[in-house]
């Protein structure tokens, strides 16, 4: 089968095309799907997509007019896809159910460390010969108290990496993981958790009881000198409010790699042109603010494993097989 791969990165194309030449042809593009370019999908069985592809209902009636029958996307998250249209139209719909979750636990970490020790400012000063240590003093993360916000296999990576260094940990999730709770991490009401925490991390999917989970009510319960950390998904903090929260001078750091209006923006060159997006904007110009574009799971291992696990959800599309991926099966 030939498969259209769009949002590609350049990075990630070598990868892709090696995990399905031995089985299937696949057309690597950088375009991201969206209402203009789903022209490009015409002809294609199979769609592999990117999670800033914009699928709702009419990208979706696009796609089957042009004869997609199988959307494959190569992430764990989906709310960019209308399911129950998806569903009404017939296609079968498929995800990355997991892949190597020190990827973005690590760089939340790398976030982390980037805030504390004012990495970023101390390497923008050194390379204009300026070595003072100015406005560069950390804390030590020893010792203080981690909150990890969704404890399932990236959080539970990120735990670990916390009981290395020592901290106090706290965690909130629906349901107990009982290898955080061997890594001494106690389970408490998420406010507790906001209140008592020194370094505090995102982990959790997007769903409509998680959207805007830290809103201005749950920002202003933070401690002042706190850290948080996001590279979950945009929506879990809403974004005006932490600008406010910002303004008023409060939060030790904040590292997003992930923001609720990314679409459109991440993944795009957008150097010469007027940002027009007055929210985001303004979280640049903030010192203590470290945004990154969505890369958290951009390593080798974990890419590799994406790119398998796509072309395993086109030979189980193939055979009929419904599996951890599937969104929609294959209509009878």
């Amino acid at each position: 089968m030939e498969v259209l791969a769009t949002g590609v990165q350049r990075d990630e194309r070598p990868l892709l095309e090696r995990a399905f030449a031995p089985r299937h042809d696949v057309r690597c593009l950088e375009t991201v799907l969206t209402a203009d370019t789903l022209p490009l999908a015409a002809g294609y069985e199979a769609v592999s997509t990117s999670v800033n592809a914009a699928l709702d209902a009419p990208a979706l009636e696009a796609l089957v007019r042009g004869g997609t029958r199988l959307i494959t996307q190569r992430s764990t998250g989906y709310n960019n896809i209308d399911l129950a249209h998806a569903e009404r139209l017939g296609l079968t719909v498929a995800r990355v159910a997991r892949y190597s979750p020190y990827a973005v636990a690590e760089f939340a970490w790398a976030l982390a460390m980037a805030l504390n020790r004012r990495i970023v400012r101390a390497a923008s000063r050194t390379r204009d010969f300026d070595f003072r240590l100015d406005g560069l003093l950390g804390r030590d993360f020893h010792g203080r108290t981690a909150g990890i916000v969704g404890t399932g296999r990236i959080g539970a990576a990120f735990t670990a990496i916390a009981r290395g260094f020592g901290m106090r940990l706290l965690g909130w999730d629906i349901s107990v993981n009982p290898q955080c709770q061997e890594m001494g991490l106690e389970y408490v009401e998420l406010d507790r958790l906001l209140r008592e925490s020194d370094l505090i991390s995102l982990h959790v999917p997007l769903m409509p009881s998680t959207h805007h989970l830290l809103g201005a009510r749950r920002l202003a319960e933070l401690k002042d000198d706190a850290i948080v950390v996001n590279t979950g998904r945009g929506a879990l903090i809403d974004a005006d409010a932490l600008v406010a929260t910002l303004r008023e001078g409060r939060l030790g750091g904040v590292g997003l790699d992930v923001y609720e209006e990314e679409a459109g923006v991440f993944f795009y060159d957008k150097s010469l042109e007027v940002m027009t997006d007055d929210t985001l904007a303004r979280l640049l110009t903030f010192a203590n603010v470290l945004i990154t574009s969505h890369q958290a799971y951009f390593t080798v291992d974990a890419v590799e494993e994406i790119a398998t696990a796509t072309v395993r959800n086109v030979d189980d599309y193939l055979a009929g097989r419904i599996t951890e991926c599937t969104l929609i099966p294959k209509s009878p």
